[in-house]
């Protein structure tokens, strides 16, 4: 425990992933980032870090529990990570929000799964948990199995007041729907899956058709990711990434696996990195497919979706054939992907690249040229670049509106760099605008894969290194030195060295970030995921005010998310 914060203000953390690392006293947090944001002026992400069980403690400042700020900056996406220490009989920071407004879920997420509280911050309530729930979940003294915790039945007691807790939840939030105006009303939309993209409610306050405001409920989907992280090997988790933003595959797999590879040194061969590369793009094309299908349908056009979806089969049909499985492939691996392309696969990308742009045309024709579409998307939802910057919306939402900010070009990872592609830019982000600059992305992807189609490397597909996938059967029967690494990597696993690595890459619906803790054991000790998805979707209410019902609909569409990347 620190004696006095004051020796340790402004203190220097050197990092393996080279970001700049400062720890900071509480009292000063404030007037430090509002100095900070001229330069970095997006709030990326707020996480937390039980400290009270870590071995390798990150630095004498460090105390119970480490508040993590990332701040990015979008003109080169440089960033920086601030670091509160906290005791845990002093849980207490002021609040971002005014700062930020984006920092409003981010604090209330920290403040439900560590007990942290925000002075100043509106609303301080549970976000992912039930308010019913007892304690802070991601605290190292909550047990992570529900086979360490009695039975849980629900009681007829217990499901009246879990009921009555979401009919109150709009007084409890200062939403109510009292109004001199006798045409104010309260509508829920959801907890539904079909119609919201995911189960997700929203609690609208209308006058007629006018939204006065939106109150979103989420965590129906929350699965406890980052809590299953610190039980499971460096490798056994990897499959669980694929199930944070389940239409995009393997591209869950990337951010996570290059964190572990730079905190264990691991060096992927060329092929390797031109293999992931070619799959994440095909999962971009997949998912922006499911996207604009959807969307489209959420605007009362039926058959784009039928057309969208013929076409993420002929592409899933294409990740079967390399993977084995569709959706949840699980196959990139630490150092390397699961196998070699199999016999064929030039012929299935040639097929697909041949295919794919004469339907961008003809959706281009039935759809964005549509004047009924046009009508009900152009000028909905719309904000500028410094709102979104405000609001920490990235990927094609910010690049909608004229910010050409591409990790994949400004921060290349994975070997982008030697890659040649546009990064499509538009004047000002509305519906109309993120439904056309996904379609034109989809054609950016497909000269990222024809170029990894053309100039395929030959050699490995896994790296030599003792931390990495167990090496191939051929080499671990050779001789007993192979054997016995292979045997402690599989049923041990690897050891990473202690340390800590953020990744950040350019997913389908913007920038997914894994913030992985090594305590030099076999897991991690903390694995933060940062989706795009729920920091997207905090701007409804924002997006939603002074608009219509049918313009809710358009923009709930057109943010493009999944529930299960906004909950984890």
């Amino acid at each position: 425990m620190p004696d006095d914060m004051r020796h340790y203000a402004g203190a220097v953390q050197h990092t393996i992933d080279g970001i700049e690392t400062i720890w900071v006293a509480p009292r000063e947090l404030l007037a430090r980032v509002q100095a900070l944001k001229t330069d970095y002026a997006m709030l990326l992400d707020i996480s937390a870090v039980d400290e009270s069980r870590r071995v390798e403690r990150p630095h004498a400042a460090a105390w119970d529990v480490t508040l993590v700020y990332h701040l990015l900056r979008p003109a080169d996406a440089a960033e920086i990570r601030l670091k509160v220490p906290l005791g845990f009989e002093a849980l207490e920071v002021p609040s971002l929000c005014a700062v930020w407004p984006n920092a409003n879920w981010y604090e209330r997420e920290v403040w439900d799964m560590f007990g942290v509280r925000f002075t100043g911050h509106p609303d301080l309530r549970r976000i992912l948990m039930p308010e019913s729930w007892v304690g802070h979940p991601l605290r190292k003294d909550e047990v992570g199995r529900a086979t360490e915790r009695p039975a849980f039945v629900m009681t007829p007691e217990v499901m009246r007041a879990e009921l009555e807790a979401m009919r109150n939840l709009p007084a409890e939030a200062g939403f109510t729907g009292e109004d001199a105006d006798p045409e104010t009303m309260i509508l829920n939309l959801g907890p539904n899956h079909p119609s919201l993209h995911g189960v997700l409610r929203l609690v609208v306050k209308l006058r007629g058709e006018e939204i006065l405001d939106v109150l979103p409920e989420i965590g129906f989907h929350h699965r406890g990711a980052e809590k299953i992280a610190e039980r499971q090997s460096w490798h056994g988790f990897i499959p669980y990434t694929d199930r944070i933003d389940y239409v995009a595959g393997v591209m869950n797999n990337f951010p996570y696996v290059l964190a572990v590879e730079r905190l264990a040194g691991i060096e992927v061969p060329a092929r390797a990195q031109v293999i992931r590369i070619m799959l994440a793009e095909l999962f971009r094309i997949i998912s922006h497919l499911v996207f604009f299908g959807t969307m489209v349908q959420d605007i009362g056009q039926l058959s784009p979706v039928f057309y969208a979806f013929t076409d993420r089969e002929r592409a899933l049909e294409i990740i079967e054939a390399i993977c084995g499985f569709r959706m949840h492939p699980a196959w990139f691996r630490i150092g390397g992907v699961a196998a070699d392309l199999p016999a064929g696969w030039e012929g299935l990308i040639r097929d697909f690249l041949a295919y794919m742009p004469k339907r961008l045309d003809e959706y281009q024709t039935m759809v964005m040229k549509n004047r009924i579409f046009k009508a009900r998307t152009i000028g909905v939802g719309a904000y500028d670049a410094a709102e979104a910057v405000a609001w920490g919306i990235t990927g094609p939402g910010l690049r909608a509106c004229g910010r050409a900010l591409d990790y994949r070009k400004v921060k290349p990872y994975g070997g982008y760099e030697d890659f040649d592609f546009e990064v499509p830019v538009a004047a000002r982000s509305d519906c109309y605008t993120r439904v056309q600059i996904r379609l034109d992305e989809i054609r950016e992807s497909l000269k990222i894969i024809a170029q990894c189609a053309a100039n395929m490397p030959a050699g490995a597909v896994k790296a030599a290194h003792p931390l990495a996938m167990p090496p191939p059967r051929d080499q671990m029967l050779r001789d007993i030195d192979t054997l016995i690494p292979h045997f402690l990597g599989v049923s041990w696993g690897a050891v990473i060295p202690a340390g800590e690595a953020c990744v950040t890459i350019e997913a389908a619906k913007g920038l997914n970030s894994y913030y992985l803790i090594s305590d030099g054991g076999t897991g991690a000790y903390r694995a933060r995921i940062r989706t795009p998805s729920f920091a997207h979707l905090q701007t409804i209410p924002w997006l939603a005010r002074g608009t219509y019902l049918a313009d809710l609909i358009a923009i709930v569409g057109s943010i493009d998310f999944v529930m299960a990347d906004v909950d984890r």
